[in-house]
């Protein structure tokens, strides 16, 4: 079975999800400020928490980068700006969709 990866593309303001080399899932999302710009570079997914509480919505995937992570919104008109502190927002139904197609483990590409 093909693995699956996360590449998320600050530039469009996408998140995809790829198995193999196929993309299965596109999903628009929220980034960095210029302050407090999303990290680029290469993670891994390290826990998966539903109903972290706070702004972080319905699930947040933890990055192996400390203190990011790709997670649900309370505020869902944030989806496409640059309006975080450097995580990646995503609509609640949208992140949970996406944590039940993940393991831990899962690389994360984030990219201009």
């Amino acid at each position: 079975m093909p693995t699956r990866r996360i590449i998320v593309d600050l530039s469009d303001r996408k998140l995809y999800l790829l198995e193999g080399k196929s993309v299965i899932r596109g999903f628009s999302v929220g980034i960095g400020q210029v302050v407090s710009r999303t990290p680029q570079g290469e993670f891994l997914v390290v826990n998966k928490v539903p109903n972290p509480g706070g702004p972080f919505g319905a699930y947040w995937l933890g990055l192996s980068k400390r203190h990011y992570g790709i997670h649900g919104t309370n505020n869902p008109s944030s989806i496409g700006k640059m309006v975080s502190k450097g995580c990646i927002r995503m609509h609640n139904r949208d992140v949970v969709e996406l944590a039940s197609l993940i393991s831990l483990g899962t690389h994360v590409t984030i990219r201009p």
